[in-house]
Parts: structure tokens; sequence; C-alpha cells
């Protein structure tokens, strides 16, 4: 679950038709060839050779193969109604849907061996997009009772159905080695962390606290977890466990955490009551980057992030004035993808960018 400027801090729960993707996928390729470089803000250091990958709508959520060399992401764009998943070459060419075009999509993963694909989608609930939340209770999340776990071939064909337990099951991951998905569930009746085996047997709970747990990534050597967890308390608890009995939950206070699976012992990496997510590892695992809009006062102001696994030092990578979001290193550890609102035609677009990585 995961839509940026607090209209865009995703979820991006949304979906597409095939169709309408394919008419947009060529003017989005086009571009590539005519856009000027985006801008490395001061105090950026560790971007260098900073390139767009898409160029308007909604696009995040972009993750590397294990290889690097190409990207599976997340976007809504042109006429459609909600997010459809795609996969691009790393450079951004060759962009292609891979969902089936029906009811929404979010959290995507290749498979490490690069043989499959792992999402979420609502679509054996109908072909239409779900209803938007009701944000009369404030700026709130859905959390589509009918999103289940699928996997597919690369090319998105031959999809099987991972999950079939009725309520929210999404962000789904797979681990470095491809024997483990991580995802997050309902289905104990609170938002927790779940493993099982790529085809959906040999479930185990591995969170159990009140609150949501989410967003959640593999150490490269698959023996930790990093992930965003809220932690209500009193009234908080009592608005948490209200909005989640209408399948709704407010993302604002969310802290990062990580978690050696061998002892289960959950470790808080930060505590700044803001809207802290999209954490990951770093390859050498030394150190975990993630967004968050702590430095900001009015709180619509997301950047990057780099926390120190043993200090809890905090550092600033970005220093855009709007959104950065959604961090992935590859695992040489050379280059980054982001999701960002940088570089914008229109107000409101997030686009993805790669770099390369200066440690």
């Amino acid at each position: 679950m995961k839509k940026l400027l607090l209209m865009v801090i995703p979820l991006l729960m949304v979906c597409g038709c095939i169709k309408k993707a394919e008419d947009n996928k060529d003017s989005q390729t086009d571009s590539l060839s005519t856009a000027q470089a985006p801008t490395i803000f001061e105090g950026e250091k560790h971007f260098t050779n900073l390139k767009q990958l898409t160029f308007g709508g909604q696009n995040a959520e972009a993750y590397f193969s294990y290889d690097g060399s190409e990207l599976i992401f997340q976007a809504m764009t042109g006429k459609m109604e909600c997010d459809a998943i795609f996969r691009m070459n790393a450079d951004g060419s060759n962009v292609r849907p891979i969902s089936n075009g029906k009811g929404a999509t979010t959290c995507s993963f290749i498979s490490p061996d690069g043989q499959k694909v792992v999402y979420a989608s609502t679509h054996l609930a109908g072909e239409e997009c779900p209803p938007r939340p009701d944000m009369s209770q404030g700026y709130v999340w859905a959390l589509y009772e009918s999103y289940d776990i699928f996997q597919a071939d690369p090319d998105g064909s031959n999809i099987v159905r991972l999950t079939d337990t009725e309520g929210y099951d999404a962000e789904a991951v797979y681990s470095p080695m491809g024997d483990k998905i991580i995802f997050t569930s309902v289905r104990s009746g609170d938002l927790e962390l779940w493993i099982m085996d790529p085809d959906g047997t040999n479930l185990k709970q591995i969170t159990d606290m009140p609150g949501y747990d989410g967003g959640a990534f593999f150490s490269l050597d698959g023996k930790s977890i990093c992930w965003r967890a809220s932690r209500p308390e009193g009234d908080e608890l009592a608005d948490y466990q209200r909005l989640l009995g209408q399948g709704l939950i407010r993302p604002s206070k969310l802290e990062i955490y990580i978690m050696n699976l061998d002892d289960m012992k959950p470790i808080q990496l930060t505590n700044n009551s803001a809207a802290n997510f999209g954490p990951y590892f770093s390859p050498d695992q030394s150190r975990v980057i993630f967004c968050s809009n702590m430095d900001d006062p009015t709180k619509r102001n997301f950047d990057l992030y780099l926390v120190n696994v043993e200090t809890k030092e905090i550092e600033r990578v970005t220093y855009n004035e709007t959104f950065d979001g959604f961090p992935m290193f590859s695992h040489d550890g050379k280059k980054f993808v982001f999701a960002s609102n940088r570089n914008n035609n229109k107000k409101g677009e997030t686009n993805i960018f790669i770099a390369d990585w200066v440690w």
C-alpha cells in the first residue's frame, strides 16, 4: 500500500486499461530523447548522472530486477483511471504493461531469477476501479478488501492467485534468494507482516503489535527486513481501529523498523512522529534509506534520508521542495532509482528517476 504531496503519498492503489496504457507508452518513450536533464539540487551529493525515465502522470514504486537491467513499476497516465503495472529497461526504453488492465493494482516486484513477477490486484472483484476513499475523515488510504496477491510470468501472462483470504493482502516482495515472499495482510484482524513461500504456502505471521505494519523489504542477504509501522496508543489506537473497520488507514505517523528474521526482535530506527515510509537497505546493510516529511512543518514536502542502523544517525539525501520517495539501490550499489515531483511539466505529476550513486 503505499500519492504524493499528501495527494500523492502512495498507496498508489489504482488501475488501468491495457489499451490506454499502450496508447500512452509511445508518447512517454518519444520524450526520452528531447527531455532536459533534471536538476540535482544543492546538497544532493550522492547523485550523479540523474536521468528522468517517465514523463507525465503518476509513476512510482519502481524496483530493479536482480541484475539491475530492468524496472517494474506502477503508473496512471493519460486517460487511465487507476494504476497498472509496467516494466521497462533501466534506461527508460521498452515501456510495456504487464497487468491485465482490470481492477486496481499496486506493489509489484520481480523475482530474483527474473522468471516471475508479483503484484496485488482487485481484478477478481470487478474490472472497474474501486471507489476512492472518503476524505471527509482527513487524509486516509484505502485498504481494499478485494486486494489479493498474484504471481505471473515476466510478460504478465499465466496469472496465479497466491492469496485468497478475505480482506486486504498486498505489498508483496520476493526475498533476494527467491525462496520467500513478504507481504501485508489484515487476515489476523490487524495489519501485520506475513511471510509465505512463492507458491503461497507455509504462511507465517512475523509481527503482532497493534497498528499498521507494511511496506517491507528484505536485506540483500535475506536475513533481515526493514518496514514502516504505526504504534498508536489511547485515542489514536481507537481511531486506527475505527478506520480499519471501514477499510481505511491514516498514514500520518509511521516509523521505520528493522528486524533480523532469526531473533525476530524489532528495532525502531526513527522516532520523529512524522510520516516515514518506503525504507530500503543499502547493499552493505549498514544504512536504510527512507522517505519522510520530518523536516517540513507543513508535512507536505517529502525527502529522502539515510539512517545508520547502529547509531540511528540520520543524513538528509534530497533537497527537492516537493516530493521524493520510493527509493531503491541496485544490488551492486552503483545505481539508485526513486520517484519524484521534480522537473514536472504539470503540478502534482510524479515520475521515476535513476542516478549513479556516490557513496
